[in-house]
């Protein structure tokens, strides 16, 4: 049953309000800026250096016991800070002493050479000391990628001798850019030390010239291999067109196969010489062979096997100078 309940104030529409007291449409335009800034790459890197100390030890005697002593070394943490050398870094430059290296390399090189020359012309030996020459030009590649694989895998800068240079090209693949601006002595200056104390004594103890045709080659191209390297990063409008030419003919490795060894997972094209070897070696992974020898048998983990970190991620001479 419906019920009607009377109102006393019947609702109706309000329509006698005057214009001028009618709200009107406020359009409002609300303009938002917003400015951004790109965060700028940090060039410097933390490194976190672990050592051990000993706490001292109390001098009361009823703390001290005969009962074995649980470790007593406490970890100590040094931070310090590495950055990429700037293109005007001393460390860059070449020195005299530098220059004197690489001189004294050249020197024997030419000795050996002269009496490769000298001794076939007196011998009629022509054929012989000139394959004895390749032999060492195509050995010195493989060489020059067994070095390179090694180093780039295993011991540290704390490695006995050759821990400046393992150093040295694990900075590489961090700035791969800075080889391009170090000068030529200060780039050969460490091989032509190994190149003076190992070709000079072999100048003074032998004159058989096939022997001098393989030794002046080999040590040629390991000399100036680090040369070779510099050049495979350069900017192909930049180099000399003679090293362009021998690069394309396959004489010198070439910029974009060794582009392939600073890339994931940078396990590959080590040889440095001519590269003529890399595909062997990477087709028939002998590197891969050799390094599961290593650890079945020392137990010894190559750096290639772990993720790749931020030592190995290329940074960009232009982010550099952005930062």
């Amino acid at each position: 049953m419906a019920v009607s309940l009377p109102t006393k104030y019947p609702l109706r529409p309000i329509t006698n309000i005057p214009k001028s007291h009618r709200p009107s449409l406020l359009r409002v335009r609300v303009t938002c800026s917003v400015t951004t800034t790109k965060p700028q790459p940090n060039r410097e890197k933390l490194l976190v250096e672990q050592r051990t100390v000993n706490l001292p030890l109390s001098n009361d005697q009823s703390l001290q016991s005969t009962k074995p002593r649980p470790n007593r070394e406490k970890l100590v943490v040094e931070q310090r800070l590495a950055s990429p050398p700037l293109s005007n870094d001393p460390t860059l430059k070449s020195t005299w002493t530098h220059r004197l290296w690489v001189a004294a390399g050249c020197t024997t090189l030419f000795v050996s050479l002269a009496k490769s020359v000298i001794g076939g012309f007196d011998s009629h030996l022509c054929l012989e000391p000139a394959l004895a020459g390749y032999a060492g030009y195509i050995l010195a590649d493989l060489g020059s990628g067994v070095y390179h694989w090694a180093i780039d895998n295993y011991g540290d800068e704390s490695t006995p001798v050759v821990g400046t240079q393992i150093e040295a090209f694990q900075g590489h693949h961090k700035w791969p850019w800075t080889i391009t601006r170090r000068q030529f002595a200060n780039n050969l200056h460490a091989l032509a030390q190994v190149i003076t104390f190992t070709v000079l004594p072999l100048d003074l103890a032998f004159n058989d010239p096939v022997f001098h045709g393989f030794v002046c080659t080999f040590a040629f191209c390991i000399l100036f291999s680090q040369q070779f390297h510099a050049w495979a990063h350069g900017t192909k409008s930049k180099l000399p067109p003679l090293v362009v030419a021998l690069q394309d003919m396959g004489l010198l490795v070439s910029r974009r196969q060794h582009a392939e060894h600073h890339r994931a997972p940078y396990n590959n094209n080590y040889c440095i010489v001519s590269g003529a070897w890399n595909n062997v070696l990477d087709e028939s992974k002998v590197f891969e062979a050799l390094e599961m020898v290593f650890y079945f048998q020392l137990g010894v983990r190559p750096r290639s096997w772990s993720e790749p970190n931020s030592d190995w991620i290329e940074e960009t001479e232009i982010s550099n100078n952005q930062a």
